[in-house]
């Protein structure tokens, strides 16, 4: 009888793309492991990515508005699912390798700071060595995860990973379906959140751009994975049609305009840079304070390095729980020495 994971060869080989990332073709692994017998080293990937302890963490992370009070606000986590689920929708219409591509989605934010972007640009300037996000979710699964052992990802996953942001060039067709569908998400429930936070009204989004994509965030969704099918199908390419690219574009430079870059939200930045600051400056001068497992690592990365990696690592809320521990003063319990 055959594995599950020779099926699933069998499946590639009559159902995908030539152009396709085939997983029996895998460049593998830096560490060579005993092979499993049921699931393809890609679906392995996915797997260890889901149950890693940074990605559980993304649930208390930034999207777009600092430890959003509502339960229905974009967070880190749900992003990445709806990249997940937006990325392997587009495999699927190219016939490419949805395990891959999975795989990719989930884990290409891994490395994202608390408060967002902005969090992002504070450790970028803190860093004597530089801070982004795509960079660090690599370093997460390689030296980071398992007390530093890292996850031991295949190389397509930490290419995809490393390369989802616009400006990245991805090695695979799958790597390429998250670089848009990072950006498809993105700016689709980021306008949805200014919508639902009143910052925003649907009749603010300029006409040109819900003419081409439409009013609602299935609409444009739509419309971008109909795009990309149409465009790419058949083709060792994953792009969208002039007309769809721009619109998105047009809206992408909306959303930075009076979202991402607004006065609220740079006050907001402000706020987060003192406590970021701070905190980076306390812990390389008391790097005995760390957890054990980030003071294992400053021998071989040195302490700069390793306070980034600790400060990126927290939630949301973790950062203000760790701020407030070291910098507010606690109040004083005072004894009723009256007898009153």
């Amino acid at each position: 009888m055959k594995s599950l994971k020779e099926k699933t060869y069998e499946i590639e080989r009559a159902f995908l793309s030539p152009y396709a990332c085939f997983s029996k073709n895998t460049a593998g692994r830096d560490k060579p492991e005993q092979p499993c017998a049921m699931r393809t080293e890609f679906q392995r990937d996915r797997d260890r990515i889901i149950y890693c302890k940074a990605f559980r963490r993304l649930k208390n992370k930034t999207q777009v508005f600092f430890s959003p009070e509502g339960d229905h606000y974009v967070t880190r986590l749900t992003h990445t699912l709806d990249v997940a689920q937006i990325a392997r929708s587009i495999a699927r219409a190219l016939s490419l390798n949805e395990d891959l591509t999975e795989a990719i989605a989930l884990g290409h934010d891994l490395g994202h700071t608390p408060f967002g972007h902005s969090g992002e640009r504070i450790l970028n300037k803190l860093s004597p060595t530089g801070f982004r996000h795509n960079e660090q979710s690599v370093r997460v699964v390689e030296a980071l995860e398992k007390d530093g052992a890292g996850l031991n990802l295949t190389r397509e996953v930490r290419d995809g990973i490393l390369h989802h942001p616009k400006s990245g060039t991805p090695a695979t067709l799958e790597g390429k379906c998250v670089s848009l569908a990072d950006r498809i998400a993105y700016i689709n429930h980021d306008l949805d959140d200014a919508i639902r936070a009143g910052i925003l009204t649907l009749e603010d989004v300029p006409e040109s751009i819900t003419s081409v994509l439409g009013k609602t965030s299935r609409e444009r969704i739509n419309t971008a994975i109909s795009s990309i099918y149409a465009y790419s199908y058949g083709k060792n390419q994953v792009g969208m049609d002039g007309a769809v690219e721009s619109a998105s574009e047009q809206l992408r430079s909306f959303m930075f305009g009076r979202v991402y870059l607004s006065e609220s939200a740079r006050g907001e930045e402000e706020k987060a840079e003192r406590m970021l600051s701070a905190l980076y400056g306390y812990f390389v001068k008391n790097c005995g304070e760390l957890p054990q497992a980030f003071r294992n690592l400053i021998d071989g990365y040195g302490e700069e390095r390793v306070v980034c990696d600790y400060l990126s690592s927290m939630t949301d809320r973790y950062a203000v729980y760790t701020f407030n521990k070291i910098f507010v003063p606690k109040g004083w319990s005072f004894i009723d020495e009256t007898g009153g």
